[in-house]
């Protein structure tokens, strides 16, 4: 892969620059805080995109490249693959996802995987390498190769856990060790006591004892709930039963009220009888009937007919001189009171004859009065109204009794069939229903009202007891219902737990085979991998110290060892600082070749800052002749680079950072 053009509209304190690498070695120079750095994140962002997370850091990429004054965030960057194919990308850096052109300038965004956080993937899959990776082994940053002596084991063991797992900050026994203490910090073992596993399966049998306990609650619930159901279905028969009863009791009381209004009515035509017979033997010249109710209205008009005769005969009517009578009472009455009236206020004082005719009026006036009642006590004040009735009128009135007898004696025969008649056909409408309900019991057994109230009596009873068993049944519920709640929560627990429970064991499986699955790579990568990588670092490390160190291998016990020209081993802590720095090189360079089949561009940043001008010849040397196809990009603040190159008649390009 080569790198063709790069064009920054604006990316941190670069702006409006446009770049074009050579395929081979590019010097680019430039002072400290100049923007080396900084160009050297553009390619990673372009290929990358910027992050947004910290990861320990005071600012993200983002922020530490966002312009401060101009909106326009973007760049382009041109590159070929080594299949030929050629590709643009502009990517505006606010933005996740960049467009992506093809060599036919035809966008192809949409071919590559989308990633909700990262945007698009389409460098790593064009070539295979992830970011971290890429930056770890194709990359090197400012002062990544350089270390103190007292950071001198933390390099060493990179420079381990590099040639074991192909990954510098990858080691093997620290993986099997993290491994090992997650296992057994958050799942625990057999053997281990209050971890979560062991503090889990610990409260499982707790609760398998107490849900053990409540059972036996859930039992008496199937029983109380079985017991109401049978008395609730008693209840409802003997409700059945008890209504049906009172229906009889209803067709008892109702035929009895009927023969009550017979009675009545036998009673009313035994009168009208008695009536009649005593009108056949009346003596029609000392008395007169007494009429009925029913006749006094004849009677009445009679009366007023003749009253009306008599008027029109010059006779007075006995209502008239009545009223005559009282009229003539009165007067002197009124006239005594006028006269007594006088004499108390003195009006007659002046006039002692007015005052004695007075009192003489009056006296003669109460004689008067004395006389008229008199009369009326011994009969003399008699009126036509008190003539004896004839015969004539006699006989009407027996007829019309006899009529009215006839019709009441038809309506009582005819209340007498209807009552049968009802009272039957209600006995009939129950029948099956009572024989039914009641099969033990004859209908006709249960004639009598006493003995109706009786199986009533003794059904109203039986549900009471029963309504009063099922309160009970009731009351003993509501006081298992906490323990079968808590039974409820201990099973929903115990569900819960054992998800965690078989969670946590599944897991433990998971670490077990991871380990498992890392020895085994472990084991193939040292047979297979490890003796090519040391090899290919042997020969590097044999080339940039001038065949100072040619054999490079992995010890188990002792880590990276290397052999001296002596031929002795010695571990790889023992070399000075700088062979170190070189050996780390190396082993990222022959990292890169090992990760990916593409021939990426490889990016040292201020690398050699700290090698000496005769390690800085032979690393420029080794890249040279061994990457002669590989373009190299190499960030410098110093002309050695330039000048070296120049001596060795080493091809390269310059480009200065202003």
């Amino acid at each position: 892969m080569k790198i063709q053009t790069l064009k920054i509209n604006q990316f941190g304190k670069l702006q409006n620059k446009d770049i074009t690498l050579n395929d081979h070695i590019n010097l680019i120079k430039g002072k400290n805080e100049s923007g080396k750095s900084t160009l050297l994140k553009f390619i990673l962002g372009m290929f990358y995109g910027l992050s947004k997370n910290k990861n320990g850091k005071t600012y993200t990429d983002f922020e530490k490249y966002t312009p401060w004054q101009e909106n326009d965030f973007s760049g382009k960057i041109k590159y070929t693959l080594e299949n030929g194919q050629t590709y643009e990308v502009f990517r505006e850096f606010r933005k996740k996802s960049p467009h992506i052109y093809n060599d036919q300038f035809e966008e192809v965004s949409q071919n590559y995987t989308i990633d909700k956080t990262t945007g698009s993937r389409f460098f790593t899959e064009q070539t295979g390498i992830e970011e971290d990776l890429f930056i770890k082994t194709i990359v090197s940053m400012q002062n990544e190769t350089r270390l103190e002596e007292k950071e001198q084991t933390s390099l060493v063991q990179n420079l381990s856990n590099l040639v074991s797992t192909g990954e510098d900050t990858l080691s093997y026994q620290k993986i099997i060790a993290k491994l090992n203490k997650k296992q057994l910090e958050e799942i625990g073992t057999a053997r281990s006591q209050d971890r979560p596993i062991n503090i889990i399966s610990k409260r499982l049998t707790q609760i398998e004892t107490e849900k053990e306990i409540l059972s036996q609650f859930v039992e008496k619930k199937y029983d109380f709930e079985e017991n109401k159901k049978i008395l609730e279905e008693e209840i409802k028969q003997e409700q059945g039963k008890l209504d049906l009863l009172k229906k009889r009791k209803n067709i008892e009381e109702g035929y009895y009220l009927q023969q009550e209004k017979m009675k009545i009515g036998e009673n009313t035509i035994k009168e009208y009888q008695s009536k009649i017979e005593k009108l056949k033997n009346i003596d029609q010249d000392n008395q007169s009937p007494i009429e009925p109710i029913r006749e006094k209205s004849v009677n009445r008009k009679e009366n007023t007919k003749k009253v009306e005769t008599d008027t029109r005969n010059g006779n007075t009517p006995r209502r008239m001189k009545e009223k005559s009578n009282k009229k003539i009472g009165i007067i002197p009455i009124i006239t005594s009171i006028l006269f007594v009236i006088l004499t108390v206020f003195g009006i007659s004082r002046k006039n002692s004859i007015l005052t004695v005719m007075g009192v003489i009026f009056t006296f003669f006036s109460l004689i008067l009065l004395s006389y008229q009642q008199y009369r009326k006590k011994s009969g003399n004040y008699t009126t036509n109204f008190e003539e004896n009735v004839d015969n004539e009128k006699v006989n009407t009135q027996i007829n019309l009794l006899k009529e009215t007898l006839e019709n009441l004696q038809k309506e009582q025969e005819t209340l007498k069939i209807s009552a049968k008649r009802d009272y039957d056909n209600s006995l009939e409408s129950i029948k099956n229903e009572f024989m039914e309900k009641l099969p033990l019991a004859k209908i006709h057994n249960l004639l009598t009202t006493p003995q109706i109230n009786e199986n009533i009596e003794v059904l109203e009873n039986k549900i009471a007891g029963d309504r009063l068993k099922i309160q009970s049944i009731a009351l003993d519920q509501n006081n298992i219902l906490p323990k079968l709640e808590n039974l409820a929560n201990l099973e929903e627990e115990y569900v819960s737990l054992e998800e965690q429970y078989q969670a946590l064991l599944l897991q433990s499986e998971a670490t077990q085979l991871a380990k498992q699955e890392i020895e085994n790579a472990y084991g193939e990568m040292k047979k297979q991998v490890t003796p090519n990588f040391t090899q290919h670092l042997s020969n590097i490390m044999e080339n940039i110290s001038n065949g100072a160190y040619t054999n490079i291998q992995l010890d188990e016990k002792d880590g990276i060892i290397v052999e001296t020209k002596n031929g002795n081993y010695i571990p790889v802590d023992y070399l000075s600082i700088g062979t170190i720095d070189q050996l780390y090189l190396s082993l990222r360079l022959g990292a890169g070749n090992q990760i990916t089949k593409e021939e990426l561009p490889i990016m040292l940043d201020e690398t050699f800052a700290y090698y000496d001008d005769e390690r800085l010849e032979n690393i420029l040397n080794f890249l040279h002749t061994e990457y002669k196809n590989r373009q190299i990009i190499i960030f410098t603040c110093t002309n050695r680079e330039k000048e070296i190159c120049e001596k060795k008649n080493i091809p390269y390009q310059l480009l200065k950072l202003m």
